[in-house]
């Protein structure tokens, strides 16, 4: 933050963001954004959930489940199946520890000191979503690099490619409302986590990130139909391999990127500027 804003007039908790101009706004997103990618310089170990996470999880299922779900001799076609699935299930797993950062940015009165400052409340809450897209990007390179090194093939365009990845991050960028929203409405990190799990667990595993859905009841199946996780990794999967249905898949999971978001935003937002 710089020192002009920083010795600026106080502001009250609630006061009125209209008159706080578009570049204000801007620069206030900027100065916190750096500083909390500086707070992920000083604690590398943040880090270590973006960086790991894909690698177990892409080794877990190519060679422990791999086998029973795409059958022996058939890694490389579950690699195609498997790795543009996973990059939905990237958004949400690091969505979580938004919530939970935001949770703790609070026990520590980190957040009530940006309430005093004459900045933007929405910034302060903007700021945390870029970061952890750049987290959530990070993730989804070495996800993909773990890909190619276990045979991933781009099927089909480079421009395919970039829009599979573009429409993950989208959708990983509105879930983060959620948990942000969460986070500002329970009292402990664990919590947090705790609530998170058993949103994330149905979600991920009642979808077609791992296998196909027709093998799975008639009632689970009918879930994973309405799952907006199964229509991102469908949506993903036709982009990366050059077939199957696109435009049906992309427009529902942009459908609900844009209503998650148009919901959650306000309200988290109206929450952190009441939040006691």
């Amino acid at each position: 933050m710089s020192a002009a804003t920083m010795t600026a007039p106080l502001a009250k908790p609630g006061a009125d963001e209209g008159r706080i101009g578009i570049r204000a706004n801007l620069r206030h997103i900027g100065a916190l954004v750096r500083r909390n990618a500086l707070q992920i310089k000083q604690d590398p170990e943040s880090m270590f959930d973006a960086l790991l996470m894909p690698v177990i999880f892409i080794l877990l299922f190519v060679y422990v489940f791999g086998g029973a779900i795409a059958g022996k001799g058939n890694q490389q076609e579950y690699v195609q199946y498997l790795v543009p699935g996973m990059m939905a299930m990237m958004g949400m797993n690091i969505a979580m520890a938004v919530g939970t950062g935001v949770n703790e940015d609070f026990r520590k009165g980190v957040m009530d000191r940006f309430r005093t400052m004459p900045i933007a409340r929405s910034s302060v809450l903007i700021a945390k979503i870029v970061v952890e897209i750049g987290r959530m990007l990070i993730a989804t390179a070495i996800l993909l690099g773990m890909g190619f090194l276990l045979g991933l093939e781009i099927r089909g365009g480079i421009l395919e490619f970039l829009a599979s990845i573009v429409l993950s991050t989208v959708f990983g960028a509105a879930l983060m409302w959620i948990f942000i929203l969460l986070g500002l409405s329970v009292k402990t990190p664990q919590a947090v986590q705790g609530m998170a799990m058993l949103v994330l667990m149905p979600l991920q595993f009642g979808s077609s990130i791992f296998a196909p859905t027709q093998s799975m009841p008639g009632w689970l199946e009918g879930f994973t139909k309405v799952n907006p996780l199964s229509n991102l990794a469908d949506a993903a999967r036709a982009l990366i391999n050059g077939h199957g249905a696109v435009a049906h898949p992309a427009l529902i999971t942009l459908g609900w990127a844009v209503a998650i978001t148009a919901v959650t935003m306000p309200l988290a937002v109206a929450k952190f500027r009441n939040k006691t």
